[in-house]
């Protein structure tokens, strides 16, 4: 399937690794020209460097997004550099563990974090997305449907996010300027490998949550998360806005009940949707 993106210019906030890094290699396969905001110069300078040997621009642009005037330069070098804007992929931020107990004070810097640039982006980038009709795609977390305990400015910035998403899906409708969500679950990234690693037993640890997923019992990839961005931020969901996409296997939403490996499956209505009664 032809995406239509060639040539078209997107700017990915912390593009360097995990998540974000698949999703710039993903855009770039399509033939988009990537803006990647991020924070680590060496990270963002090397990718940089790797993709101009093969001919593809990956322009690093240095950031730390919690101050909102790094939004407005990311925003102003991309213009710079490709004269367009036409995909805005909201994506970094990071589970910090600001919960209860952390005070005010590190609430907000936890929304400073993960949720005010997200705004600052779409702001400053505004007359570029009408001006090309493009789009916006916000990179979410089933955080904000489930809860987790701990990190309340986290889920309270992922809730932000969905709410964000339908607001500005509204108001630039009629400018021809549609915005998504996508929620990761259980996605296997660096990060989350680099975190088994610490337990004990960490190939146990990731088998007993990899049974909680229902669709194939294991963790979604980066490029399946990425696939979704991706046509999203294309033409061929040109009638797709507003919507709250969930790339998890189903990890989210099913009945434990009926997908859990656990003898309670035998019992009561778990049992009749396992035989497909209603």
């Amino acid at each position: 399937m032809d995406l239509q993106l060639q040539n078209k210019v997107a700017i990915v906030t912390g593009g360097s690794k995990g998540i974000g890094l698949g999703i710039v290699q993903s855009l770039i396969a399509e033939g988009v020209k990537v803006a990647n905001v991020n924070r680590s110069e060496a990270e963002g300078k090397a990718l940089e460097a790797e993709y101009a040997k093969e001919g593809c621009e990956c322009l690093f642009i240095q950031g730390d997004l919690t101050d909102t005037e790094a939004c407005r330069i990311a925003v102003e070098k991309t213009l710079a550099r490709f004269g367009r804007i036409d995909i805005l992929v909201n994506n970094a931020g990071v589970n910090d563990g600001a919960g209860l107990n952390a005070g005010p004070a590190a609430f907000v810097e936890s929304l400073k974090r993960n949720l005010i640039h997200y705004y600052a982006m779409a702001h400053y980038a505004l007359d570029a997305l009408k001006s090309s009709q493009g789009c916006i795609i916000n990179i979410g977390s089933k955080v904000c449907e489930t809860g987790q305990g701990g990190t309340s400015g986290y889920a309270a910035s992922k809730g932000g996010i969905n709410g964000l998403t339908r607001e500005w899906a509204v108001e630039l409708a009629g400018d021809g300027v549609r915005v998504n969500a996508v929620l990761p679950a259980e996605t296997w990234t660096p990060l989350y490998e680099k975190c088994l690693a610490a337990m004990p037993d960490p190939e146990a640890a990731r088998h007993e949550i990899e049974q909680l997923i229902p669709l194939g019992q294991r963790f979604t990839t980066i490029e399946e998360m990425a696939d979704m961005v991706v046509f999203l931020a294309s033409p061929r969901s040109s009638h797709t806005t507003g919507q709250i996409m969930f790339v998890d296997g189903g990890y989210t939403h099913l009945d434990r009940k009926c997908t859990a490996l656990s003898n309670v499956t035998k019992f009561g209505a778990a049992a009749e949707c396992k035989t497909g009664t209603k």
